[in-house]
Formats: C-alpha cells, structure tokens, sequence
C-alpha cells in the first residue's frame, strides 16, 4: 500500500460553513487539506465529509490520522 504525502505537520484548523468537504487523501493537492483531483492514477481516493453546522474543523494535515479526515495527534509521532 502507498503511503500518502504529508501535505504538513499539523493539522488545518479552520472555520467551515455547512456543506460536503472532499479531503485530499494523497496529500498531493495544491488546495490542501482539499481534493483538486492530484489523486488520479493513485490507489487514494478523497474522504468526504458532510458538515452539518458552522463549526472549527481540524482537517488532518500529515494524512496518517486514525481518525481521517479529521486530526488526531499522530502528526506527533511520525518523526520518531
């Protein structure tokens, strides 16, 4: 299995409006933490999320969450 690029190492914490959010997968996309299609010809494929609210989002940055697409802290271990 491929391992997907660390768009950075920490997560993307924004504030998002209602709607379906397509989270890059790859970590490839120049619109992070968004899918703009970079995937194509790879085994990833983007999440996507439906927000029901306006709310803070922590979009996993590094692309290794066990919580995707949202961050769950493994950013911090991926240097050791």
């Amino acid at each position: 299995m491929a391992e997907p690029n660390i768009a950075q190492d920490s997560p993307f914490v924004m504030e998002i409006e209602p709607g379906n959010y397509a989270w890059c997968a790859c970590g490839q996309s120049d619109n992070q933490p968004y899918c703009d299609g970079s995937h194509k010809g790879t085994e990833f494929s983007p999440i996507v999320e439906q927000i029901e609210e306006t709310k803070t989002v922590a979009w996993c940055g590094c692309k290794h969450s066990g919580s995707k697409p949202f961050c769950d802290g493994t950013h911090s271990d991926l240097g050791d």
